[in-house]
């Protein structure tokens, strides 16, 4: 039996870091800006393994958890050097789907003063959910746009009814895109979701720029199925309900090097929390610890807090405690 099970998908990102550009703000929305037709010089860059998948199932392997992944990759380098570095972390790769028709998904990352701006594509892998040995908890994460395409849906819904593992929602951009309220059972059979503060305003419907209250998104979430909902909001911190209690948890101090992967990390370490018997507001200290720790390196993984690793972040930062609201 495995701790951990996470699904979705994995990527070789390459981080670009730009040494002239400009951010704009335009209509209130934050823009990259670099000349257009010209030749931009950028710093040294960094060729990764990543993924929401992968950065999260390398996470919990480093905080304990007896963790597989079901990805698909591709039939090249990319996806062996992908498989590879999944194993080098004790993570279990029997569910690696090696695909011979396309190449692994391949990202460009362009790192301008600590923040990311990335450049994706996403195979269209055709999901197939393997037969899986029983878990005590799934991550459901990012996948391709033709997840739709797929029974992928029906086939989580029916493993956690069949097994009644515990499930990390942590939806990526299509499959918002596509509707999360469509899926109602999977909802139901949610233990904690997890998103930023703009995600949950459009899984909810609120209109683009409006402020609405942290409480009002925590139960709107919480009121389509899971039983606990987070929402983070970058420098804001992050916001807790477990169904009765509403809690509000600052950030841990850390050197912003580069952002990729702090949410994969908070989700990460908040779900390591819940498995080793923390309740939800500690449970938030192990990811805000997690994401703080990440943002300090390089890529996603560099990052990524060992058990003991982890111990020793919240013992520094033993004032910062999420706080009833």
């Amino acid at each position: 039996m495995f701790d951990l099970i996470s699904i979705g998908d994995s990527v070789i990102d390459t981080f670009v870091p730009l040494t002239d550009a400009e951010v704009e703000v335009i209509k209130g929305e934050r823009r990259l800006s670099i000349r257009y037709g010209d030749k931009i010089p950028v710093g040294d860059s960094t060729v990764l393994v990543a993924g929401n998948a992968a950065n999260n199932a390398v996470g919990a392997s480093r905080l304990k958890l007896k963790t597989a992944i079901y990805v698909n990759v591709g039939n090249d380098h990319d996806g062996m050097r992908i498989k590879d570095k999944l194993k080098e972390e004790g993570v279990d790769t029997r569910y690696v789907v090696r695909n011979s028709e396309l190449p692994s998904n391949h990202h460009i990352v362009l790192n301008f003063k600590g923040e990311r701006t990335i450049l994706i594509y996403h195979q269209p892998w055709k999901y197939n959910l393997p037969e899986l040995d029983k878990s005590k908890w799934i991550y459901f994460t990012s996948l391709s746009p033709t997840f739709v395409e797929s029974n992928l849906l029906d086939q989580l819904t029916n493993y956690l009814e069949r097994t009644s593992a515990s499930l990390l929602y942590n939806p990526g951009t299509f499959q918002i895109k596509a509707g999360v309220k469509k899926n109602p059972r999977l909802l139901s059979l949610t233990k904690i979701f997890i998103v930023n503060v703009e995600e949950a305003k459009i899984i909810l419907g609120h209109p683009e720029g409006e402020n609405i209250p942290i409480k009002k998104l925590l139960k709107g979430i919480v009121d389509l199925g899971p039983q606990m909902a987070v929402v983070t909001d970058g420098g804001e911190g992050s916001f807790g309900f477990d169904g009765e209690k509403y809690f509000s948890l600052g950030i841990f101090p850390a050197k912003l090097v580069e952002m990729t992967g702090s949410g994969d990390a908070y989700a990460t370490g908040t779900l390591a929390g819940l498995f080793h018997g923390k309740d939800l507001p500690e449970a938030m200290r192990w990811g805000a610890a997690n994401g703080a720790s990440v943002v300090e390196q390089v890529g996603p993984q560099a990052g990524l807090l060992t058990y003991h690793g982890m111990g020793e972040k919240l013992k520094e930062n033993s004032k910062i405690v999420a706080k009833e609201i």
